[in-house]
């Protein structure tokens, strides 16, 4: 019932952190049915906490009435007296990956403007359970069937996980809820619709009737399963560690005790504490050279880490940093040539007209189009290029190139006058930086200096 929904949406909201002043949220608002209950149960609900309510919306672009959403969101928002922050796509998504990332983007930066306590999302049950079984398709981890979080870093809440989108669409029906229809979501084209609409009726309908609800089981067990491992993880890690001004050390002999499992997850949470996640395969090396390592040998981990044998201990250490970036200018057009130092690599380069020596990489730009001086640099993370379906992330760009976070800051990066992304040695060229057909181009070539 109506009664029971807002009820058990109360609970969502208990402990300290909910009581006293009027705690700061933001809501994120698409205008569809999940996103407008959830306002309406924080707008007009009884038995809340206080709250200072917000609400952010971004528009996409992806659809040609996306446009029409954000207005009729505009005016929900004014009817119900709810502060309401818009936000605009710079280019088209390539992908629905992608959408999630600049909707997030803009989200935590709106959360972040108005010292919002927490961005609320609509995520309900029936999306735990796409998600959990879109996740078992793709091989994913005991961690990954947890599937999405009550609550993640930084100050993302989803109170709607406990109610199916029946019981959401019950409650919108008996208070009259009106909401926008987004026709993307039939688009079976997308994997999750295609799982909604095809994979999970079907399921239910000639395999088992309640598999929605024990995909959502399966996320509670896992999940409280890695709640688990969290309260006794650290005391295992501590148990196989000794103190070392050097240092992480493990004592081998005492790592070996564990089964398989265990040692794996050690490793992972050594290896995390630097910033760095360790894929199936990495882990599965490292424990090999646990098991088999001979003293005085290492194996080089992602992001510059290295794990060294030293009779029956391994050290978890840092590589040297390397030296400081030294970027290279390129005045003009007119040839020449110099060094750049980027990632404590040295690089040779070369630009003009013309090319004699051979090199590892090179660009073809048009000359009309660049403003001088330009600049060879390492990677600065927010980096963006334009390529013909629009702007994105090198931090992107490099994860399908398939270069790893440790070797990104050694990829030059060459940008113009006014700090804009033209090439990404052997990723990409910016589409206003291509030369046409019949225009001699000014050609970067690099070369990789040996330093041994």
């Amino acid at each position: 019932s109506v009664d029971t929904i807002v009820q058990r949406f109360q609970d969502q909201f208990t402990g300290e952190e909910w009581s006293g002043d009027p705690v700061p949220v933001l809501v994120a608002l698409s205008g569809g049915l999940d996103s407008v209950v959830l306002l309406h149960l924080l707008r007009f609900g009884k038995g809340l906490p206080p709250v200072r309510l917000q609400a952010a919306h971004f528009d996409h672009r992806m659809r040609a009435d996306s446009g029409s959403d954000a207005e009729w969101v505009k005016g929900l928002c004014q009817a119900w007296d709810v502060p309401l922050h818009l936000g605009l796509a710079d280019a088209i998504s390539a992908s629905e990956e992608e959408a999630r990332e600049k909707r997030y983007e803009f989200l935590l930066g709106v959360k972040g403007e108005v010292g919002a306590r927490w961005l609320l999302t609509a995520h309900h049950a029936d999306d735990q359970a796409e998600t959990v079984l879109f996740r078992i398709f793709r091989g994913t981890g005991l961690p990954g069937l947890a599937g999405i979080p009550r609550r993640r870093s930084p100050g993302v809440f989803r109170p709607l996980l406990p109610f199916s989108r029946e019981a959401l669409e019950g409650y919108a029906s008996c208070h009259g809820i009106r909401h926008r229809q987004d026709n993307s979501n039939q688009d079976e084209s997308i994997p999750r619709n295609y799982l909604r609409h095809r994979v999970l009726p079907q399921v239910e309908k000639e395999v088992a009737g309640g598999a929605r609800k024990s995909l959502q089981r399966l996320a509670r067990l896992a999940r409280e399963n890695e709640e688990a491992w969290g309260s006794i993880l650290p005391g295992i890690v501590e148990g196989v560690m000794e103190e070392s001004d050097r240092g992480i050390v493990v004592v081998r002999s005492a790592l070996l005790t564990y089964h398989p499992a265990v040692q794996g997850r050690v490793v992972r949470h050594l290896v995390q504490r630097h910033g760095i996640t360790l894929t199936e395969a990495g882990t599965r090396r490292v424990l090999e050279f646990t098991r088999t390592g001979a003293s005085g040998r290492s194996v080089q981990l992602p992001g510059g880490l290295r794990i060294r044998r030293e009779f029956d201990t391994f050290l978890l250490e840092e590589l040297h940093a390397p030296a400081e970036d030294c970027p290279l200018m390129i005045p003009g057009l007119e040839p020449g040539s110099g060094q750049a130092n980027l990632g404590g690599g040295m690089l040779s380069v070369s630009w003009g007209k013309l090319r004699e020596e051979a090199v590892d990489a090179e660009a073809l730009l048009a000359p009309d189009a660049l403003a001088f001086p330009l600049r060879m640099r390492g990677w600065i993370p927010g980096d963006r290029i334009t390529l013909p379906y629009g702007r994105k992330k090198l931090k992107k760009l490099f994860a399908e190139a398939g270069i790893p976070a440790g070797a990104r800051n050694r990829v030059p990066v060459l940008v113009d006058a006014e700090g804009g992304v033209i090439w990404v040695s052997g990723v990409a060229v910016s589409v206003s930086a291509r030369p046409g057909s019949h225009e001699a181009p000014f050609i970067i070539g690099i070369r990789h200096v040996d330093q041994s």
